[in-house]
C-alpha cells in the first residue's frame, strides 16, 4: 500500500514538473511576443525616422571626431527648423549617394563661400561686405582655395581636417534633400560620450 501511494506522489510530481514547464514556456513564448511587438511598433519607427546610428569612416573630422567613432544621428529636426552653420552633419555624398559623408556645415542657402587657405569669408544679406569666420575648431588647415555661390537649397561643407578632406571646395554644394541629420550623440568610446558633439555656435 506504500508502494503504491508513494508511485502515486511520483506520477503527481512528475506531471507537476510538467506543468510548470508547460507554464515557463508559455511566460517566455508570451515576453518573446512582447518584446518583438515593442520593437515593431516602437524601437523600429524611432530608427527609421528619428535616429539611427553611424559609424565615422576616415579622418576627414579629425579632431573633432576620429575614425571608427559611433554616433547617433538626429534625422528628425531638421524637418522643423533649418540647418545652422556650425552643424555637424551626416549626409549622402553627391557624387554618389550610396555613400554616406559626415563634414561642418559652413554655407548657408543664397550666401556665396570664399575659400583662401585658412581664411572662409562668407556673404550674405546681413554682411554684403563679408566676414570671416571663426574657426577655432580647425587644427589642420589647407592652402587651397574656393569659391561657391549657394542656391536656396544648398550647403557649402568641409571637413575639420582641411588638409585631409573632400568637400564642398571640391565637389560643390550639398542640396537640402541629402542631408540625413545632425550628430545627436556620440556613444562610442566611452571616454567621449557626449551630446551634440562638435557643436560650434557662430557669432555671425
Amino acid at each position: 500500500m506504500e508502494t503504491q501511494n508513494e508511485d502515486l506522489k511520483g506520477q503527481k510530481t512528475q506531471e507537476t514538473i510538467a506543468q510548470e514547464k508547460k507554464q515557463t514556456f508559455k511566460e517566455n513564448f508570451w515576453e518573446l511576443v512582447r518584446f518583438a511587438f515593442i520593437a515593431i511598433v516602437i524601437v523600429i519607427p524611432i530608427r527609421i525616422f528619428v535616429a539611427q546610428p553611424f559609424v565615422v569612416s576616415g579622418t576627414s573630422m579629425v579632431p573633432t571626431f576620429q575614425n571608427g567613432q559611433y554616433l547617433i544621428v538626429d534625422e528628425l529636426t531638421y524637418n522643423f527648423k533649418s540647418p545652422q552653420r556650425g552643424d555637424v552633419v551626416v549626409f549622402r555624398y553627391p557624387g554618389d549617394t550610396s555613400k554616406f559623408f559626415i563634414k561642418r556645415i559652413i554655407g548657408l542657402p543664397g550666401e556665396t563661400v570664399d575659400v583662401k587657405a585658412e581664411q572662409t569669408i562668407i556673404t550674405n544679406k546681413e554682411h554684403p561686405e563679408g566676414f570671416a569666420l571663426d574657426q577655432s575648431y580647425v587644427k589642420n588647415h589647407s592652402e587651397d582655395s574656393a569659391h561657391r555661390v549657394l542656391t536656396n537649397d544648398e550647403y557649402f561643407v568641409m571637413g575639420d581636417n582641411r588638409s585631409g578632406s573632400s568637400d564642398s571646395r571640391y565637389w560643390g554644394p550639398v542640396p537640402k534633400k541629402l542631408l540625413v541629420g545632425r550628430a545627436l550623440i556620440r556613444l562610442l568610446p566611452i571616454t567621449k560620450i557626449s551630446f551634440l558633439p562638435g557643436y560650434y555656435k557662430q557669432l555671425n
